[in-house]
C-alpha cells in the first residue's frame, strides 16, 4: 500500500514538473534555444520549477480524484492518463480565461499551450507511474459461469 502511494505521488510530481517545462517553453520557445545565452537556461529551468509547483497546486484535487478512481477500477491505460490530463488542462486554462481581463478573447496560443501540457503530463504521468497499476486478478470461472450445467437436460 505504501508503495503504490509512493509511486503515485512520484509520477504526480515528476508529470507537474514536466508540464512546467512545457508551459515554459511555450514563451522561451525552443527554436530560439541556439540563441540562448547560458543565463536564459537556468532562467528557464527556474521558470519551470515555479510553473511546474503551481501546476501541481493547481492540479493536485483533480488529480487526486482521478488518480484515486483509476487505482481502485485499476486502470492503467495510457489513453485514460492522456484524458485525464487533458480534462485538467482544460479546467486550468478555464480558470485563466476566467481570470483574465482583456477583453474576453481567447488567445489560441495560451489553449494550445495548456492542451499540449495536459497531454504531455498525462503521458508522463502514465509512463512514471500510471502503467504500474496492477491488473485486476482474473476473476474464476465456474462450470454454470461458462454455460455449462452440471444438471441432466430433462
Amino acid at each position: 500500500m505504501a508503495g503504490r502511494i509512493i509511486r503515485v505521488v512520484f509520477g504526480f510530481l515528476v508529470a507537474s514538473l514536466v508540464a512546467g517545462l512545457v508551459l515554459v517553453l511555450f514563451v522561451n520557445t525552443p527554436a530560439e534555444l541556439p540563441d540562448w545565452p547560458s543565463e536564459r537556461y537556468a532562467e528557464t529551468g527556474l521558470w519551470a520549477l515555479a510553473v511546474g509547483t503551481q501546476a501541481a497546486i493547481f492540479s493536485a484535487p483533480f488529480a487526486f480524484i482521478g488518480t484515486l478512481y483509476a487505482e481502485w477500477r485499476r486502470i492503467s491505460s495510457a489513453t485514460y492518463s492522456v484524458i485525464l490530463g487533458l480534462l485538467i488542462a482544460m479546467v486550468g486554462f478555464a480558470a485563466h480565461y476566467a481570470g483574465d481581463n482583456t477583453g474576453g478573447d481567447i488567445s489560441t496560443y495560451a489553449l494550445a499551450a495548456f492542451i499540449v501540457t495536459g497531454i504531455v503530463g498525462g503521458l508522463v504521468y502514465w509512463y512514471v507511474s500510471g502503467r504500474f497499476v496492477a491488473p485486476a486478478p482474473p476473476a474464476e470461472t465456474t462450470p454454470t459461469d461458462a454455460g455449462l450445467s452440471l444438471k441432466k437436460p430433462a
